[in-house]
């Protein structure tokens, strides 16, 4: 007679599933709760301490750590050195161990887990049982996903026993769950220890959805999600549309970097990874038209975030142009009713939330990987440097584009006026070169005085400001920490610019 071992804490889809192995003459031994379960649908069962002959001891912490355990499900059943101990030993096969393990995760994920708590919920006999029988897969099967539960029952009711083919693939997954078990257990005790830089980083991720090709066709792709938290694509709900694909969750995520900047009503047109137009306003709506004005002509076949609900106002001049996504918390019945008339727009909602905790932002290079905290600082201090002061409106306009200027890719300028961008310079590699570019576009789009300008870092020169000028910008938003700081406060006091220093850089490479 085959047997199965059996002790889980998800109980889903189990009693059928076992019900089919006893049906085909499996003996089935079972611990703790899982035993009563399974007694209660009507099934045999073996307790362990019977199976082994020694009892459940230190609250249930030793049960399955025992020799019958895993000899039975270590031994090889070709070796006869094997064979011979198992039979001078008095142990029997396990054939199968259906485990999954103490929800460590879920556990410390409660907002009011304790330290004894989470130590409690540390899994011991799961994974060795799980890592005994993977180990011997030529000879056990091995399942810790209840998703797995059909296909293992399916094979042996048709061959007798499961292949070796899916044993092994059984196998790996075992190996893989444990990996990330493993790894949920090191982060909290090395947070616990206030470890800052452990001198081995392992990471887990749950596949969320395979991805039709990466960035470009001929690259192939998947997107993976690590937790639940705010403000990520990883964890918004798709309403409508097509599937995303790889540059898409690319630019949503710098989207939703951007807009978590703003309390106030605030829509972020995204293109590229970078904003081309983003605007603040009394309510939604308003927000909307002017990050719409900001680049009528960029945002088409952009992304669009929006951090309050969608009116069917917002909704109907959404619909006139071609979007790829529109994200946000929610949506008016007939805004939703609007944008989903169009096949493939994405529509989504997501957590806007405020972020409660400092969490990590990953860059994978080759052979390596970069880990640093998510930029979620602002200024440093506010030090107006200038004989001239800005006034109250220019403040605003400023901390507007000091806050857009942020998540633009480096060398980065952004300009401003009543609370929307009109003008984006990203990604140039040099200083000067972004500055053109945003003060050309905001001097053809008929802005040409009162301008307010962020820079993401400090003018090594006094040229930037000199071409500021030219164009009609009255103030200026910059970290200062140049060896010609000097240079610049002159320059802008000469023109009758005003100018603050913020103490803290944004660079986006």
């Amino acid at each position: 007679m085959k047997r199965v071992l059996v002790s889980v804490s998800d109980k889903t889809n189990l009693v059928p599933f076992v019900k089919g192995l006893v049906e085909v003459g499996y003996e089935v031994i079972s611990t703790g709760g899982t035993k009563k379960a399974l007694e209660g649908a009507g099934i045999p069962v073996t307790g362990i301490s019977s199976f082994t002959g020694a009892p459940e001891i230190l609250g249930g912490r030793v049960k399955t750590l025992h020799p019958k355990v895993h000899g039975g499900l270590l031994a090889l059943r070709d070796n006869e050195e094997h064979i011979n101990e198992v039979k001078e030993n008095n142990i029997e096969y396990i054939d199968m161990v259906v485990v999954n393990l103490y929800p460590f995760k879920e556990t410390i994920s409660k907002a009011n887990c304790t330290y004894e708590e989470a130590v409690e919920n540390i899994d011991i006999g799961g994974p060795s049982m799980l890592r005994s029988a993977a180990k011997n897969h030529k000879f056990v099967t091995v399942v810790c996903d209840s998703q797995d539960y059909d296909q293992v029952l399916s094979e042996i009711k048709e061959n007798g026993d499961t292949s070796f083919e899916t044993r092994r693939a059984l196998a790996a997954k075992v190996f893989r769950h444990t990996a990330s078990y493993d790894t949920y257990i090191a982060s909290y005790f090395t947070t616990a220890a206030g470890v800052k830089n452990p001198e081995k980083l392992t990471l887990t991720f749950d596949l969320k959805q395979e991805l039709r090709y990466g960035e470009n066709p001929h690259q192939s792709a998947a997107f993976y999600k690590s937790e639940n938290m705010p403000y990520s694509i990883a964890s918004a709900k798709q309403l409508h549309g097509k599937e995303l694909s790889y540059n898409n969750i690319q630019d949503a995520n710098a989207a939703l970097k951007i807009v978590k900047e703003f309390e106030e009503p605030c829509v972020v047109a995204l293109k590229h990874m970078n904003p081309c137009g983003v605007g603040v306003g009394k309510d939604i709506d308003e927000a909307w038209d002017k990050a719409y004005a900001s680049d009528p002509v960029s945002i088409f076949g952009g992304i669009v975030c929006v951090n309050k609900e969608v009116t069917k106002e917002m909704a109907q001049k959404m619909s006139q142009i071609f979007l790829e996504i529109v994200i946000a918390p929610s949506y008016e019945e007939e805004a939703f009713l609007i944008l989903s008339k169009k096949k493939n727009i994405r529509i989504m909602s997501a957590d806007f939330s405020p972020l409660t905790k400092q969490t990590k932002s990953f860059v994978s290079v080759n052979g390596g990987l970069l880990i640093q905290d998510l930029d979620l600082g602002n200024v440093e201090k506010m030090e107006v440097v200038t004989k001239k002061a800005p006034t109250e409106e220019e403040i605003k306009d400023l901390m507007f584009a000091w806050k857009v200027c942020k998540h633009v890719k480096s060398n980065a300028i952004t300009l401003s006026k009543d609370g929307m961008t009109i003008g984006v310079g990203a990604g140039q590699m040099n200083r000067v070169g972004s500055c053109e570019i945003a003060l050309k576009w905001a001097k053809e789009h008929g802005y040409t005085q009162g301008i307010c300008l962020a820079s993401d870092a400090f003018f090594p020169f006094d040229d930037c400001v000199k071409l500021a000028a030219e164009y009609g910008v009255s103030c200026i938003i910059q970290p200062g920490g140049s060896i010609r700081d000097e240079d610049s406060i002159k320059a802008c006091d000469e023109l009758g610019i005003s100018m603050i220093f913020t103490g803290m850089r944004h660079f986006k490479h």
